[in-house]
This record gives C-alpha cells, structure tokens and sequence, in this order.
C-alpha cells in the first residue's frame, strides 16, 4: 500500500494537472467561439460567390474552361487540413485515418496520387509513412486570415490546371456542434458540383465570359479552401475543448479517489498508534 506522503503527492500533481487542463478549456472556449463566428460568417459570402460562378459558368455557352472539365484521372491530389498541436481528442485521428484508408483502397502505388496537407500533426503522419507530400504549410493563427493560405490554396489550384494531378479531393473536420464534428471529403477540382439554378441572372460581360472564369474559377475554388479551413478550425477548438473538460473531469475523479485513499490510509495509521498507545499504557500496569 502507498505511504501517505506518495498519496498526497500523487493528489498534489493531479491538482495541479486539473488546473492546467482547466484553464486549457477555459482558453478553447473563448477560441471557439471567435472561431464559429468566422466560419459562420463566411459561408453568405460562400453561397453568393457560388451563385454568381453557376450562373456565369453554367450559362456561358460555348465558354468552357480547364476546371470545369472533367478528364482521365491519372493521378489524384489529397488536401487535407488537420492541425498544429495535439491535445484535442479524435480530432486529428480520425481524418488522418480515413484519408489512409481511402488511399490504400484507391490507389496501388505512391505515383497515382498526391498529397497536400495544412497542419504540422498531419505532415508528421505522412512524412513519417513515406506518402508524396507535394505541398504543406503549418503554423497558422488559432484565426487564420485568406492571406494566410492564398499561396497554399493558389499553388493547389495551379497543380490542378497544369495537370500534375487530374482531380483533388479536400478532407476537413466540419463542425456540427460543439460535441460533434464530422470527417468530410469534398470534391474540389474539377468544379462538377455547381448547382443549376434555372432561375439565372442574367449578366451583361466585359470582357468576355471565358476572360471572367479565368479569374473567377481560380478565386472560387480558393475561396472553398478557406471556407474548409474556418469549418476546421471551429472543429478543432471544439475537440479540444472537450477533451480538456473531459481531462479535468477525469482529474477530479482521481483527485476524489486519492483522498479518499488518503484519508483510510490516515485513519488507519492513527488507529495503529492509538492501539501501540494502549498497548504499552497496559504493558506499564
């Protein structure tokens, strides 16, 4: 059985441990919410860019343009964004694992895909298993800005329209609430997913259609980048908040076991002193 002074050391560090994780939670809460309040406000500028991409792309005609093609895939890119720091549950994990699965179920040799990864856990986990890392970028603010991921979000778009890769697909935490995000893949290039709205504004073009598309495409699929990353930042505060309230629970529980042991084991000693006291107070008579 522990000594006394192990329990009340095993209690002390476990205190301070709660602590720690505490104000963790405490400094994810206020994270989170500055970061649901991007995510949300990103997404009318999203649905209107969007709208404004379907009408011109879906009326214009004989306009065609590269990312709205779709042709033979001989080799697929991966964007995947997780995160800088750990300490966040199933948060990591889970997009990591099944962007592997999907890998090794699609694809027979390191040439047929590409991978590019925001975030320095999953740089780790592909660099650590040999997988083709053609892009990355790591230490992003707990907010990022566009300016933060343009160069990352317009090199990826880039490797698509010069065909290093024939489709990307991005997978991201999107966040449900604060106790659920859910792993999402998304084709992002070619743009196939545009809604028809039959419904279509009509737009009067200077320059030409095509001249438009070439800038708006590219900005669009940007745009969807950033969108994924705000989403994947709320997610990530959310996970790990959670995890730090469930460290601090689980703290607080050891922290009631132990005194609990503390005090049986302290009861016990004074008891034995009490029966030595008596003891000998007998032996003298």
């Amino acid at each position: 059985m522990a000594s006394l002074r192990d329990i009340k050391k095993r209690i002390n560090a476990t205190k301070k441990t709660s602590q720690i994780t505490k104000a963790m939670e405490m400094v994810s809460v206020a994270k989170l919410n500055q970061a649901e309040m991007n995510a949300k406000s990103f997404v009318p500028y999203m649905e209107k860019m969007q709208e404004v991409v379907a009408n011109i792309a879906l009326g214009a005609g004989n306009a065609t343009h590269p990312m709205l093609v779709t042709r033979p895939v001989k080799k697929t890119g991966y964007l995947v964004i997780t995160s800088d720091r750990g300490l966040a549950g199933a948060y990591n994990s889970n997009i990591l694992r099944t962007v592997y699965q999907t890998i090794q179920r699609r694809h027979q040799s390191p040439d047929e895909y590409a991978i590019i990864v925001i975030g320095r856990i999953g740089l780790n986990f592909f660099k650590k298993r040999n997988f083709p890392v053609v892009l990355n970028i790591a230490g992003l603010p707990d907010q990022p800005s566009f300016a933060d991921i343009k160069e990352i979000a317009n090199k990826a778009v880039g490797l698509f329209t010069d065909g290093t890769f024939d489709e990307l697909y991005m997978y991201y935490n999107h966040y449900v609430n604060t106790i659920q995000q859910e792993v999402t893949e998304r084709k992002l290039l070619p743009l196939t997913d545009l809604v028809d709205n039959k419904q279509r504004t009509t737009y009067e073009f200077e320059p030409s259609q095509e001249e438009i598309l070439d800038v708006l495409l590219p900005q669009y699929a940007e745009s969807l980048i950033y969108g994924a990353l705000l989403d994947a930042k709320a997610s990530e505060h959310a996970a790990r908040m959670t995890a730090m309230k469930n460290a601090t629970d689980n703290a607080n529980e050891l922290i009631r076991t132990l005194t609990l042991s503390y005090n049986r084991a302290r009861q016990a000693a004074i008891t034995q002193e009490i029966t030595e006291i008596v003891a000998g107070a007998n032996a003298l008579q």
